[in-house]
């Protein structure tokens, strides 16, 4: 059984002409704006605006007012809030029962113990 690729390879010439002609027209523009020596003059200074990058950020930022609660993003609070922290009380609590025990039954002696006023 063979294995798909990872990716879709692009063999038509015409395709990957177009592909890297765009390419070369951003890149281009990039060096365009990035390279004007009159950008802070005209009051345009700063950083170049990205729409891909608007784009994430706004997500980013708007993304609690499309979010819907579903059994699996339930699910997945659950697992990743109240699981760890209701664990790590619990195996903190045994093991402080565990070293009390060792120290009330005399197993530990006072000059070995980590803290003296236990």
């Amino acid at each position: 059984m063979a294995h798909a690729a990872p990716y879709k390879t692009i063999t038509d010439p015409a395709i990957i002409r177009k592909k890297n002609e765009l390419r070369k027209a951003v890149s281009e523009e990039y060096i365009k704006h990035t390279s004007n020596p009159y950008r802070n003059i005209k009051m345009e200074g700063g950083t170049l605006f990205d729409v891909g990058i608007q784009r994430y950020m706004s997500m980013k930022a708007t993304q609690h007012e499309f979010f819907r609660p579903t059994p699996k993003t339930s699910l997945l609070g659950v697992l990743m809030i109240v699981v760890p922290y209701v664990s790590l009380t619990y195996f903190i609590k045994k093991e402080r029962d565990r070293r009390e025990n060792l120290i009330r039954t005399g197993q530990v002696s006072y000059k070995d113990r980590g803290f003296k006023f236990a």
